[in-house]
């Protein structure tokens, strides 16, 4: 009997020894690259908000580098981006999750039932302009409400999202709508963006809510007004060259600079035609394409990740 014991024993110690191993392999490892490899999505948010947003994405996925987008369901260019995700189904495509609206003279209200989510409203029944907002008033309940009607919506229009990531970082603000985030992400099978920088925003430890199977982001990168200022170009080439071994994504905002992006955006210094046209420019560019390659980036998707790690 003691023997039996002993040999249980030691078969137990390898099996928590395999599950510790498990845990410690890096993101890369876990996708099947070495260790020191430096991943790398390149990711256009924003998708739904307009036509010009719509084609620009289009193009800078089919002939740049952007390997990745999201789609905001709220907005009234669903219809056409649904279109294009269900004839392209190889396009990394997932949901930009919305609780604000932001522009001055374009604006949105949820998918749920106004009565259903009085929190998360405006004076006007439209989502918020601001993430501080959100903070400040939105009930958990009504935000899980708000996100699964998004979400359903979107698959009742033929998508199928490879990923959910979050509208001006508002699934990361409270721990509690975090939660709700990582749950949705467990439920439809789908990895979320994730990053420290993100709860570093809000201050608290976003590790603190995750498990070993959640995909958090080594590095985020998306350039601020500052960053703009002394150009895109200037500030892309940097951050690239910065990139480490991990996963890191770059989030970016591409629009042609035509009047109806102007319209949208009229009155913003941030995130306006012009910035999202400079995007556009620049990761369609030999430049962008041969400072990847320099730099030895290998580029991925989060439907590689959904598919490798969630199925």
């Amino acid at each position: 009997m003691l023997k039996f014991k002993k040999i249980n024993l030691v078969i137990l110690l390898m099996a928590i020894g395999s599950v510790s191993i498990a845990q410690q392999r890096s993101i890369q490892e876990r996708l099947g690259y070495p260790k020191d490899t430096k991943l790398l999505i390149i990711h256009a948010d924003d998708i739904g908000v307009s036509h010009s947003e719509n084609m620009a994405s289009i193009y800078v996925m089919e002939k740049g580098v952007v390997t990745s987008g999201s789609i905001m369901v709220p907005c009234p260019w669903l219809p056409e981006i649904a279109e294009y995700a269900k004839s392209h189904p190889d396009a990394d495509l997932g949901l930009h999750l919305t609780l604000t609206s932001e522009w001055k003279n374009y604006k949105w209200g949820p998918v749920a039932p106004s009565d259903k989510v009085p929190s998360l409203l405006d004076d006007m029944g439209y989502l918020p302009n601001s993430t501080l907002t959100v903070m400040k008033n939105a009930k958990p309940g009504e935000v899980e409400l708000e996100y699964r009607a998004q979400i359903e919506r979107a698959l009742k229009f033929g998508i199928k999202p490879t990923h959910f990531d979050t509208h001006m970082a508002s699934a990361s603000c409270t721990p509690e709508i975090l939660k709700i985030y990582i749950k949705l992400s467990h439920e439809y099978k789908v990895p979320v963006l994730i990053s420290q920088e993100l709860g570093n925003l809000f201050k608290f430890k976003i590790t603190d809510y995750t498990t070993e199977n959640d995909i958090v982001i080594a590095r985020s990168v998306m350039a601020t007004y500052d960053d703009y200022k002394f150009g895109m170009e200037n500030f892309y080439t940097k951050q690239i060259k910065a990139m480490t071994s991990g996963l890191n994504v770059i989030l970016l905002h591409a629009a042609y600079s035509d009047a109806e992006m102007k319209a949208v955006t009229d009155g913003h210094n941030d995130y306006g035609a012009n910035w999202r046209q400079d995007d556009v420019d620049f990761f369609t560019s030999e430049k962008c394409r041969k400072l990847l390659a320099d730099e030895k980036i290998k580029l991925i998707t989060w439907k590689e990740i959904r598919d490798k790690l969630f199925r």
